[in-house]
């Protein structure tokens, strides 16, 4: 049988410990979450941006519309110019990394499924590397590749980069006719 003093010892003692454990719980979890975020931040902005390095095309059917390359140590776009400018790529627009956190602004994934983003800096181009798993189980994907070209956004291609000048002006619907529908035979 346990003595009076004793059971005021424990009756003290007991409270004390609780605090004590609940207040070192805390302390530990509150170190672990910041932890948490600094290495997340930290794995955003050390992307291997070297994924993007390429060209690309809106179909697999055409040659290379833009190209992806690094320059002086920064990460460059490039568009194929008509065969009229007497050069294959236009000048060089920097790319910057894209923040995860800003990937809903672009594209409808979530930002777990997604590598690396980088865009223009007006943001007028945009594009997204897909984790090669998620890829392959979304039906909505049929590539890595993903752009935000001025509003828009789809799948896109990498391709073999060429030095072939193609006529992107072209209007390939000059020479059809449609017939107004409302014309009475």
């Amino acid at each position: 049988m346990m003595s009076v003093r004793s059971n005021v010892f424990y009756k003290t003692l007991t409270p004390l410990m609780v605090a004590i454990t609940a207040s070192s719980a805390l302390f530990l979890s509150a170190c672990n979450n910041s932890n948490t975020q600094a290495d997340t931040k930290q794995i955003e902005t050390t992307a291997d941006l070297s994924i993007f390095e390429g060209c690309y095309t809106v179909s697999h059917d055409e040659p290379a519309q833009i190209k992806v390359s690094q320059e002086g140590g920064a990460w460059v776009m490039q568009m194929k110019e008509p065969a009229s400018a007497k050069r294959v790529w236009d000048d060089a627009e920097p790319l910057e990394v894209i923040e995860n956190s800003d990937i809903a602004t672009y594209f409808s994934i979530d930002p777990e499924n997604v590598d690396a983003v980088i865009g223009r800096p007006d943001r007028v181009l945009v594009l997204a590397h897909v984790k090669p798993v998620y890829a392959n189980i979304d039906p909505l994907l049929d590539s890595e590749y993903l752009s935000y070209i001025y509003r828009g956004a789809n799948t896109i291609y990498r391709v073999e980069c060429d030095d072939v000048n193609t006529d992107i002006l072209a209007n390939p619907h000059s020479n059809i006719v449609i017939d107004n529908v409302n014309e009475s035979s």
